[in-house]
């Protein structure tokens, strides 16, 4: 085999193998990302199915609901971003911060039922700071509700 063609060769194989390699990372960041989406995009059906995925909004006030379930608390509550509203599940441990009428934003999947199950939830820590895309999605909300109200559209 000459030179050239062996260089060549090499140059290929080198390139092949670079392209495995970089396939095999992106198909295991893939698996792992997890994207958000507020209440009104999850009643919309654009959150997926069966993948994990961040629902944030804020606590709905007087939804919080504990249950004792032996050697574990299962807690309920409903994430809202003033417009649509989703029911949420916990089994653990809420985070200090979490109260009614705060910031939240829970990892997790939704059910069959409806009901988002998440195995994850993070509140606000500070009374000053809201997560931007919590921010954002109740921004765009009470911008779509203002402007349902001048056309007098009613709410979905």
């Amino acid at each position: 085999m000459k030179p050239r063609r062996k260089r060549l060769s090499f140059i290929l194989l080198g390139m092949l193998l670079l392209f495995v390699a970089a396939w095999m990372v992106f198909r295991a960041l893939g698996n792992n990302l997890s994207y958000f989406f507020s209440p009104t995009e999850v009643a919309q059906g654009k959150a997926p199915a069966n993948h994990v995925f961040r629902l944030g909004g804020l606590v709905e006030k007087g939804s919080l609901k504990r249950a004792d379930r032996g050697n574990q608390v299962e807690v309920s509550f409903v994430v809202t971003d003033n417009q649509q509203s989703v029911p949420v599940r916990y089994n653990g441990i809420l985070p200090d911060l979490f109260a009614e009428g705060r910031g939240v934003i829970a990892q997790g999947h939704l059910g069959k039922d409806g009901v988002f199950v998440a195995d994850e939830v993070l509140a606000k820590h500070d009374e000053n700071y809201m997560p931007p895309e919590v921010a954002d999605a109740l921004k765009k909300a009470h911008k779509e509700g203002v402007a349902q109200m001048a056309t007098g559209a009613k709410r979905p």
